[in-house]
């Protein structure tokens, strides 16, 4: 199959436009985004393209998300541009009350095909407000699907099917990814929710990541391979659903299980994971699991501070160690 080198950005923007191309109600509105192509360049693409269906809106974040509840209950589907996953915060009552309950509160009568997205997790010396991994917190509230890709290939399969749900899904696309290149299939295709993707095969240890850190524990997997260590590299790519499956067969493969994101260790998702492998594979654990994630406290402006409290490779190299004393 033919494939073509893009951005993460591009690859975003190609998904977007070929659903807006085959359904008249797919719009999408946000700050900054008719006219700069958003703040991370994520909507260049589709610049100049369905003027009337790409929209600029005023700072409100409880208007921007309560009103696309209005939208996709008159029968179009929003697709929300959340500017930061930080300002997620300040619209939380119209997502967790209306855009999260309604299918359920309906009984299923009413489907409610939302896609809130945008820029999530560190950004280089962005400080507190503006660097939050925060996607645990989505995984934890029912009625909604959170969707956090890797690559371009990914992020295009994975909004091929966001673009086609009856349930609100959450996209996060890490700050760092835009501008990340990849391979991407030339022809159409869907990612289903709830299917990992082994990045690297191994034998010795079950890493389970997300987002930057699939890159980080990739580059982490490299070194290792010099010393004769094996990592298997599963990037979940959605963590609503996830893939149980996947997840439980590499470690009884393996014997050993880290988990490693972005988001704060204390509470982040990766303790759900933890958890469910224990109750479900703890005859097949050799050694206990073990956890890399940001330190407890906001993000730092300061670079020094920052790639204190921010994990990366070398968290991943340290954690690995722990299995080899």
């Amino acid at each position: 199959m033919a494939k073509s080198e893009m951005t993460y950005a591009d690859a975003i923007c190609r998904a977007i436009e070929e659903e807006m191309a085959k359904d008249p109600t797919i719009f999408t509105y946000g700050e900054d985004i008719a006219q700069q192509g958003g703040i991370f360049g994520q909507y260049k693409g589709l610049l100049g393209k369905y003027d009337d269906r790409v929209i600029d809106t005023p700072i409100s974040e409880e208007v921007i998300f309560g009103s696309a509840v209005g939208a996709a209950l008159a029968g179009t589907r929003p697709i929300v541009e959340f500017h930061f996953a930080d300002f997620l915060f300040t619209g939380m009552s119209a997502i967790t009350n209306q855009i999260m309950k309604i299918r359920y509160m309906s009984g299923g009568q009413r489907d409610l095909p939302i896609i809130l997205r945008g820029p999530d997790g560190r950004s280089n010396n962005a400080a507190a407000q503006h660097s939050q991994s925060i996607e645990s917190i989505f995984m934890h509230l029912p009625g909604i699907k959170v969707v956090i890709p890797s690559t371009p290939a990914d992020v295009y399969g994975l909004y091929k099917t966001a673009l086609n749900q009856p349930d609100p899904v959450i996209v996060f696309e890490h700050k760092q990814m835009y501008g990340r290149k990849g391979m991407v299939d030339d022809e159409e295709y869907r990612i289903p929710f709830g299917k990992a993707d082994i990045k690297r095969a191994g034998t010795d240890i079950t890493v389970v990541t997300t987002s930057r850190m699939v890159h980080e524990s990739m580059q982490a997997a490299a070194e290792l391979a010099n010393s004769g260590i094996s990592l298997e590299v599963i990037d979940l790519r959605t963590l609503v659903p996830w893939d149980r499956e996947t997840v439980i067969n590499s470690v009884k493969k393996t014997g050993r299980l880290l988990i490693v994101h972005e988001t704060w260790k204390r509470a982040g998702w990766g303790a759900e994971i933890a958890s469910v492998v224990q109750e479900e594979a703890f005859d097949y654990l050799d050694d206990p699991i073990y956890r890399v994630g940001a330190k407890n406290v906001p993000n730092s402006f300061s670079p020094e501070q920052e790639n204190f409290i921010m994990p990366d490779k070398e968290n991943v190299l340290a954690e690995v160690k722990k299995f080899l004393l």
